[in-house]
Parts: C-alpha cells; sequence; structure tokens
C-alpha cells in the first residue's frame, strides 16, 4: 500500500505543479485548488507518518479520495480565475499551505480514531487484539500533534499577512474565530491523556473524530455560510446533504456497540 499511496502522490504532485506553472501562481485562491491541496497533504501525512501502519496508509489514501471527489462535485467551479489582489502576496504560499496542511494531518488522525471505534464495535464479534488498539491511538495522537502544530503556526503566519493586508493581527473575522475553535479543542484533545479520570483510547478516539467538526465548519462552514474577510475562498452556499444526516447516525450507532464493549479488549 505504501508504494500505491506514493504513485498516488507523485501524480497528484505533478497536477498541482502543473497548474500552478499554467496559473502563474500557486493554486490555492480558490475552494477547488484548496480541497487538492488538502487531499495531497492527507496523502503526505501517510507517506511521512505511517510508512508501517497499514491503517494509516489506508486512512490517508481514503481521506484524498473522499477530498477529491468533494473537489470535483458540480457545486464546485475546477476553473483557473485571476488572482484575487489581496492574495497577490508572498504569505499566500506560506500561510495557506501550511495551515491546510493541518487538515490534512488532523484528518487522517479523524479516520483512524474512527477506526478505532469500529474495532471496539466489532470487539464482540472478531477477536480484537489490545495492542492493536494502543498502537493506533498512538498513531492517531502523532497525527493530531503534528496537525496541531502545523494550524497554530499557519494561524500566527495568518495574522502576520493580516496586518500587512488590513492593518490589524486578530479580528474575530467568522473564519479566525472558528481557526481558535478548532485550536483550543484539539489543543484539549491532545492533553486529554493527563486527565485520568476521563481518559481512555474509546474515548481518545471519540474525540479526535468529533474534533474534525471544527475543521469542517472552518473551512466549508464559514467558506460557504458565513461572510467575512476571507470571502474570496467561498461559494454559493449548498444544501446540506442527505447522507450527512445517515452519517451521524451511523456514528452514534457504532459508539454505542463500542461502548458496549469496551471491557472486551
Amino acid at each position: 500500500m505504501f508504494w500505491t499511496l506514493s504513485l498516488v502522490f507523485l501524480v497528484h504532485t505533478f497536477g498541482i505543479l502543473g497548474r500552478w506553472y499554467i496559473a502563474g501562481f500557486i493554486p490555492m485562491s480558490n475552494t477547488y485548488e484548496s480541497i487538492v491541496y488538502i487531499a495531497w497533504s492527507a496523502s503526505l501525512a501517510g507517506l511521512l507518518l505511517f510508512r508501517r501502519s497499514f491503517f494509516g496508509l489506508g486512512a490517508a489514501l481514503i481521506l484524498a479520495g473522499i477530498f477529491m471527489f468533494v473537489a470535483h462535485l458540480g457545486s464546485i467551479d475546477p476553473q483557473i480565475t485571476p488572482l484575487v489582489p489581496v492574495l497577490d502576496s508572498f504569505w499566500l504560499s506560506v500561510h495557506v499551505s501550511v495551515i491546510t496542511a493541518s487538515y490534512g494531518f488532523l484528518g487522517v488522525g479523524a479516520l483512524l480514531g474512527l477506526t478505532v471505534l469500529i474495532l471496539y464495535a466489532l470487539a464482540g464479534f472478531f477477536k480484537t487484539k489490545a495492542e492493536q488498539i494502543f498502537y493506533l491511538t498512538n498513531v492517531v495522537e502523532i497525527a493530531l500533534i503534528v496537525g496541531l502544530g502545523l494550524l497554530v503556526i499557519g494561524n500566527f503566519i495568518g495574522g502576520i499577512w493580516a496586518n500587512e493586508s488590513w492593518g490589524r493581527y486578530w479580528g474575530w473575522d467568522p473564519k479566525e474565530t472558528w481557526t481558535f475553535v478548532a485550536i483550543v479543542t484539539y489543543v484539549l484533545i491532545t492533553h486529554l491523556r493527563f486527565l485520568p479520570k476521563i481518559y481512555s483510547p474509546l474515548n481518545f478516539a471519540l474525540t479526535s473524530f468529533l474534533g474534525y467538526g471544527t475543521i469542517l465548519m472552518t473551512y466549508f462552514g464559514v467558506n460557504f455560510y458565513l461572510a467575512g474577510l476571507h470571502s474570496y475562498a467561498s461559494g454559493d452556499p449548498i444544501p446540506i446533504p442527505s447522507w450527512i444526516y445517515v452519517v451521524i447516525l451511523s456514528i452514534v450507532f457504532i459508539y454505542a456497540f463500542a461502548w458496549r464493549n469496551r471491557n472486551q479488549i
């Protein structure tokens, strides 16, 4: 699987470089380009952190595929558009590349957290080893720590760019506010192990998965449903797909089975 992901990553990289050459600027200026880059960063996370982990490589490959699928939905315009003046800055390549790369790492951690929940849920049907759970938990923690680090660094770089563009480092714009919420959320998740009364691999897996909701809100929610200074990456509001509710209900059932089987591992 490592070589499969490596090949996909290589093709993906050439695609981004080709678009960069054609456009004349780094392809991170609109929704389509940023989603494609998040998929690229998810593949990078798999190659850098999970070379020896089947689950890690699988999660990276699946997440990259999901984002590429979303990028090519009919509601997202893939055309190369002129660069908005505020984006014509050195900080575009630095800030956007760092902060959106964090979405890939955190997304891989979220999918691995879901994998742990599924292993717990299936413990009554298949023999799940405790070593598997603890190993995956450690892998999730690594992904979240790297993702959180990139998120924080990208946020500080964004503050520098905001001061150059708008004359202030921070203004509680919807994007800035939700980025702050995401940072606080992941700080709490990564420090959960210091609270032994509530910490367990099961709870950590659940929070790792649910925490990605703040990232989805920061990216999709703010871009499509809220107005602000970051609206250059926005699109027309789209109805919430009905399958979202099916996914939420499925997660509830998975966690219910996982909780019931928590003592069987």
